[in-house]
């Protein structure tokens, strides 16, 4: 799948290509025509200090403009930080989403799963073209999640006993919206929204989650998914209160429940899965389910770090993901393929997470949740150009061993400020580190003003809603024990 602007063909020579097995080596000249890599020969020329890796995929993420901590949802437990984001004030759509996705671009990311975050569900569908139309403009690849959900909007299980306990917060809570009124006009409306696919845009099913999506909706929506051939992504097992929950709920397994609906499939991916056990995971990696691993999300939120030994194990594939929430709020890519590294290649003598399969995860696994198997994420003849350049020559200044290995350099130190260019279906989106088909300074200058002048104080105080709804999951409400008030 092409981005929709036509590219130039171009040779682009590089001192080494770095990934898996069976690349090249030398310095080598890349050929691109109509978007591919025609061709793969030796460079002639002289060094000029880059390496290039196929260009990394964001298997997660919800394309926010606005940073979290902008509008006062401050990092804290998953269930209590949900309630603050909608301090978010309105703003356009089509500013959220590229300012989103330009950063993502100067990050590294030429593919994100995107898990639209709708600010007015009557008007998805109009969300829905403005997204589209800034993929186009900035030139990254989106497949766009259509949310659904019609449960559990504030708490999971019944919320009256945390609104009698805390009536101050009745209607700020109740507000919350839920995506639509029943799961087969939320289908018509996926089925409107595919008027607004190109070459970079595709649409996805995106019910939000187990626990916010009722049964029937979700076997709904496996049937459409089963019907159309669309592909579904959605979160699954973030946090140990979803897991809670999920026993609760689901005594056979929640996740052999979806499995009996059809839900489990190579059309799917989930977000998380960081208290997935064993035996479900080897049950998604038998249906061919790809998870996106969101390692700073996890720490940020306090959701604990993703059983990546345990996939390994089981055979489950698996991409990475920012999930708008990178570790210092900047959507870099490099820095966060490190943390997975650092967190699960194994600790003392132990071998868990090999540089190859580490490599696969990000650019061939987390694509395949985006775009399917479309032959990329490789630098081999015939495959998409997408094409991540990066500043070897900056990162090992000090280096006196000339034959270190460059993705050993690249593993230890490279952030997004050694990214020269990023080039995705041929087409150069960054050059020099910065986003050149989109003026990101601009676009974030607008979407802040507009945000400023949209911004509304809060009815309810952000840290009173938090003691409540904490208390509301320490009491096991959401498994059906009483609540107290103190």
């Amino acid at each position: 799948m092409n981005t929709a602007n036509e590219a130039p063909a171009e040779t682009i020579e590089v001192d080494r290509i770095v990934g898996g097995p069976g690349v090249p080596t030398g310095r080598v000249a890349i050929s691109i025509v109509d978007g591919r890599i025609a061709e793969l020969r030796a460079a002639e020329g002289p060094r000029n200090g880059t390496v290039a890796m196929a260009a990394p995929t964001n298997a997660h993420d919800h394309g926010r403009g606005l940073r979290t901590l902008a509008v006062g949802a401050v990092d804290d437990a998953l269930e209590c930080w949900l309630l603050t984001l909608s301090r978010e004030p309105d703003v356009s759509p089509y500013l959220r989403a590229a300012v989103a996705f330009a950063r993502m671009a100067e990050g590294g990311v030429a593919n994100t799963n995107h898990s639209h975050s709708s600010q007015n569900p009557a008007a998805i569908v109009e969300e829905c073209a403005e997204v589209s139309r800034a993929a186009r403009d900035v030139g990254v690849r989106v497949a766009f999640g259509a949310p659904f959900s019609d449960r559990n909007p504030i708490v999971y299980g019944d919320p009256a006993p945390l609104l009698d306990k805390a009536p101050a917060l009745r209607s700020r809570l109740q507000g919350r919206p839920l995506t639509g009124s029943t799961v087969e006009d939320y289908l018509r409306k996926v089925e409107e929204m595919g008027a607004f696919e190109h070459a970079g845009f595709s649409i996805q099913y995106y019910p939000v989650g187990p626990q916010w999506v009722s049964d029937p909706a979700l076997a709904a929506i496996a049937d459409a998914s089963a019907a159309t051939g669309r592909r579904v992504h959605m979160h699954l097992l973030e946090t140990r209160t979803q897991r809670e929950w999920a026993d609760h709920a689901y005594p056979e397994g929640i996740v052999q429940f979806m499995d009996t609906i059809g839900l489990l499939s190579p059309r799917l991916s989930v977000a998380h899965g960081v208290h997935l056990r064993e035996d479900e995971c080897e049950l998604l990696a038998t249906r061919g389910v790809i998870v996106s691993v969101n390692t700073s999300s996890n720490f940020r939120l306090r959701s604990g770090i993703a059983p990546v030994g345990q996939f390994l194990r089981t055979g489950v594939r698996f991409g990475i993901g920012l999930d708008a929430q990178p570790m210092d709020d900047d959507d870099d890519m490099l820095r966060e393929m490190r943390l997975v590294w650092l967190n699960h290649r194994g600790f003392g003598m132990e071998d868990v997470l090999g540089r190859d399969r580490l490599v696969e995860a990000l650019a061939i696994d987390g694509r395949r949740a985006v775009l399917g198997d479309d032959g990329g994420g490789s630098i081999t003849v015939g495959a998409p150009a997408d094409l991540l350049i990066l500043d070897l020559a900056a990162m090992s200044g000090d280096i006196v061993s000339p034959d270190e290995d460059p993705l050993t350099i690249i593993l230890t130190r490279a952030t997004r400020r050694h990214i020269h260019r990023l080039v995705v279906a041929g087409r150069r989106v960054v050059a020099g580190g910065r986003c050149v088909t989109a003026d990101l300074p601009g676009l974030e200058d607008a979407l802040i003003a507009e945000a400023r002048a949209g911004w509304k104080e809060p009815a309810a105080s952000r840290d009173e809603m938090i003691a409540h709804v904490r208390r509301y999951y320490r009491c096991g409400c959401h498994i059906g024990k009483p609540f107290q008030a103190t």
